[in-house]
């Protein structure tokens, strides 16, 4: 079918690719480098849900969860919403990682388990990562990948060291389903009892695979660093593991370098137009500029043709969560020190077989000619008699210079300090002052807020905090200002705003940050070009008409129209005024010279003479003696006055005036009306990525396989999760019975219904046994006392007993057709709610009730249509031939 479909939409495709390729040129004649981009950042989980089918929980939080799976966005919805991102204006979307990976909390992406793999929870029936990247480009957009080079995640990976093998047909949000553990007796390295084994030591046993601890040389090829005590401030940080998530690749292993740039590569052939790096700052300067950026850059020349033959463009993340432009005065853990090439040749092997006779023991970083160049860099360039200047991004008095890249590395950065100052547009204007650090500043991509952080102070661990007319000047800012602007999703209408912006498994996802905005765009547009659109409907009309989303679609109008905006150099001298500046850009075709000044008039002074028309107001002044005058109010309001030159003739007034952009005073914007619907749950909660409304599975009979046996059984509440622990001490005393906290992994029935047999290691009198049932990640029951072969359960973790102690042994089960709650043959359905059963029946019928031992207990004449049965006492009944439970 997936063929077929795009077989039958080849062609439209095409034309729809023409049409719009025309559209945006009309408007955007001179977009020839990433300048001339606007990012919109999507978290693609948390977007939009296109195919509830791939649906699926992480194997953590999940009692956090309910009704919202982690894994809730994909390919396809945000192909369905690429017009959206479009409406607003954005250029370029950014979306996180892609590849396969593996931990309790992976729905963002940064935890790779496989570089080779898209990651399949991604992905639909009809719609791969090849119809996203195509789509994108269909309308004239382009697309930046998020990769990791840093790290993988702690499960290992599978081509440099097999720890698992993961069943894709299995339930995804189930660990011990889909996660089978690759064991010593199956060639494989972890130990044969690794599932008995308690959490901790099963991440001890996966670690010390990759990150030799305990002794042992595991890692003989040395395709992890294996350093253990790093400092944030210093450049240790490049060996470190920064997170118990995030094990540290050995980037100066030429293996592991050419397998990642293999990997990552075939995105590149693919056709994706960048690559956003994660985690750049934990890796040096000199490895990027040795093994990754000439590598990646030859294949984006070699795959060209598969971006259109567009500029290929890369920026790092140099996490730097400080004031100044220089890092706690480390020059080489700043993010500008990345722009840059080595002052210096330093040797470099290139061997993949280099490492593997070194012996590299935990704490140690390893004898190999790469570990001793980059220390030398690190010693070479730790004060300022390296630190190269640059006025690439300055003007020369009026006067636009050819910049000057011969030692420009091929890589740019997330302006991190202008992120960390950003709490209001005057903090972060002062930023400017190290842009000479930079090899050109015009090309940091600028930002807020995102993902991670907001500025310091605004405060940095929730979503952008301060006033909506402070969003309103910062934006104004970023869009005239140099750099690249950059917003992540839900911006525009100050989604989630002063909530938590990440907390791993520890509160619910919509409660955060990173909360799903699917309900908000729900609808859809005609989008003739960037921020061009009309007909909107649905609450994504509503999302479009916010205050902030009209300002951000006029100041995606303005910037376009002005290459000078893009592209410009810079110029404060001559301009008075809170937030004054001019740019000029000029090339063979161009010449475009700007004068802006936001919230507040400014005076210009030894400016071009000629005839100048303001963007916003329309405003034409004609300057003969070199002074231009521009009035203006509001905070967030700007004037944008643009010289007119034989090359590059002024535009007029640009857009329609808004809350924030205006030119006498603020258009009226009423507030989004919401359906109502913009932050509803799925009724399935993503159960194994099946999606759908079924009926759930029936809870399991607990049974014993001896009547002596040393058993207990949970049916867990929902808030449980599917990954369920036994923690048991003997009352009154240290004595664990079953491991540390969280304790031993309890046995799926299905269901919901566990089952944990005690080791014979046990000791003491079972009278003295306590008991707590949880799921590893925060969820458990208060301490209860051990009933041997008891059934525990209850309406949520603090209603936890024993309802029935189990005597039924599992060679007595009775024989039923199926442990799922559906149809048979006849049409019969029997579930369980609200304490009765349910039997749906299409025809008049003498139904029988069966308890669990084979009792009947209930003999009964149902109607067509829905029959309750009431007055039941708990347990599990055998209903026409399907198995059913009252809890």
């Amino acid at each position: 079918m997936k063929k077929t479909i795009k077989k039958l939409l080849g062609a439209f495709c095409v034309m729809l690719l023409f049409a719009q390729s025309i559209a945006a040129e009309t408007l955007f004649p001179s977009r020839t480098d990433f300048r001339d981009e606007t990012i919109y950042f999507v978290m693609t989980t948390r977007f939009y849900d296109g195919d509830p089918d791939n649906n699926t929980q992480c194997w953590d939080g999940q009692s956090y969860n309910v009704g919202d799976p982690a894994w809730r966005g994909d390919f396809k919805g945000l192909m369905e919403k690429l017009d959206y991102i479009k409406a607003l204006g954005f250029t370029t979307v950014w979306i996180t990682p892609v590849v396969e990976n593996a931990s309790g909390y992976d729905y963002h992406g940064y935890h790779a388990s496989n570089f080779s793999k898209v990651d399949h929870r991604y992905e639909s029936e009809d719609v791969d990562f090849q119809d996203l990247i195509d789509a994108v480009h269909d309308r004239g957009m382009k697309i930046v990948l998020d990769i990791v080079l840093n790290h993988t995640g702690n499960f290992g990976e599978e081509n440099l060291c097999k720890l698992f093998t993961r069943d894709w047909d299995a339930d995804q949000s189930d660990i011990n389903a889909c996660m089978i553990p690759y064991t010593e007796s199956e060639g494989g390295k972890l130990p044969d009892n690794y599932a008995s084994l308690p959490s901790g030591q099963q991440y001890d046993a996966r670690l010390s695979k990759m990150k030799n601890t305990g002794g042992v040389n595991y890692d003989t090829h040395n395709y992890w660093h294996h350093f253990a005590h790093f400092n944030w401030d210093d450049p240790t940080r490049w060996w470190g593991q920064i997170a118990g998530d995030c094990v540290d690749l050995n980037t100066e292993n030429p293996y592991v370098t050419n397998y990642l740039v293999q990997c990552y590569g075939e995105f590149i052939r693919m056709g994706v137009d960048g690559f956003r790096i994660d985690t750049s700052g934990h890796i040096s300067r000199l490895t990027f500029n040795k093994a990754f950026i000439p590598q990646f850059h030859a294949l984006a020349e070699q795959y060209k043709a598969a971006r259109n033959n567009g500029p290929f463009f890369m920026y790092g993340e140099v996490c730097a969560r400080a004031r100044d432009v220089t890092y706690r005065n480390q020059k080489n853990l700043s993010p500008y020190y990345y722009t840059w090439k080595e002052t210096r040749d330093y040797a470099w092997d290139t061997s993949e077989t280099s490492w593997d006779n070194i012996v590299v023991m935990e704490g140690e970083k390893g004898n190999h000619t790469n570990v001793t160049s980059v220390d030398a860099s690190a010693v070479d360039d730790s004060g300022d008699s390296n630190l190269p200047n640059s006025d690439n991004v300055f003007l020369e008095g009026n006067e636009y210079h050819t910049p000057d890249y011969s030692q420009w590395s091929g890589f740019s950065v997330i302006d991190f300090p202008m992120h960390w100052n950003f709490r209001s547009a005057n903090e972060a204007w002062g930023v400017k002052s190290g842009d000479q650090y930079y090899n050109d500043a015009s090309y940091n991509v600028v930002y807020v807020d995102s993902h991670d952080y907001a500025p310091d102070g605004a405060p940095e661990s929730q979503r952008f905090a301060q006033p909506q007319d402070t969003w309103a000047e910062n934006l104004s800012l970023m869009y005239t200002f140099r750099g690249i602007p950059c917003v992540y999703y839900g911006s525009e209408i100050e989604f989630k705003k002063g909530c938590p912006i990440d907390k791993g498994p520890n509160i619910a996802l919509k409660e955060s940050g990173r909360a799903y905005f699917g309900g908000y765009i729900k609808g859809s547009a005609n989008v003739t070009d960037f921020a061009e659109y009309s007909n909107a409907t649905g609450n994504m009309a509503q999302t479009l008409s916010h205050p902030l989303a009209q300002h951000i679609q006029r100041l995606s109008k303005i910037r376009m129209a002005v290459p000078a905006l893009r592209k410009g150099q810079y110029s404060t001298t001559g301009c008075s005024g809170s937030f004054a500046f001019k740019r000029r850009y000029t090339d063979a075709t161009t010449d475009s010279y700007a004068l802006v000044c936001i919230s507040g008039g400014a005076t210009f002074t030894g400016i071009l003479n000629g005839t100048y028309t303001d963007v916003v107001t329309g405003d034409v002044k004609t300057v003969t003696n070199g002074t231009l005058t521009a009035t203006c109010s509001g905070k967030g309001n700007l004037r944008v006055y643009v010289l007119s030159t034989s090359l590059t003739p002024a535009p007029g007034k640009i857009g329609v005036d808004g809350k924030y952009i205006y030119t006498s005073s603020p258009a009226s914007i009423a507030d989004p009306a919401w359906d109502g619907t913009q932050e509803e749950l799925t009724d399935d909660n993503g159960q194994g990525g099946q999606g759908g409304t079924e009926e759930p599975e029936a809870p399991a009979t607990p049974c014993l396989e001896t009547a002596d046996e040393k058993a207990v059984f949970f049916h867990a509440p929902q808030e449980f999760g599917s990954t369920i622990y036994v923690y048991m001490w003997i009352n009154g005393t240290e004595n664990r019975l079953v491991g540390d906290w969280p304790g031993t992994r309890a046995t799926a029935l299905g269901g919901g219904m566990y089952k944990f047999v005690v080791p014979e290691t046990a000791t003491g009198d079972m009278s003295s046994w306590m008991i707590i049932w949880n799921n590893g990640s925060g969820v458990q029951t208060k301490d209860l006392t051990y009933t041997n072969h008891g059934l525990y359960s209850g309406a949520n973790k603090d209603n936890i007993s024993v309802t029935e102690v189990v005597s039924l042994l599992c060679e007595d089960l009775p024989e039923t057709p199926t442990n799922t709650i559906e149809m048979d043959d006849s049409g019969l359905k029997v579930y369980a709610a609200t304490g009765n059963i349910h039997i749906v029946s299409p025809t008049v019928q003498s139904i029988a009730v069966y308890a669990a031992d084979g009792r009947l207990v209930r003999q009964i004449e149902v109607e067509v249509g829905e029959n309750i049965i009431s007055g039941l006492p708990n347990g599990f009944y055998i209903v026409g031939n399907q198995k059913v439970a009252l809890y």
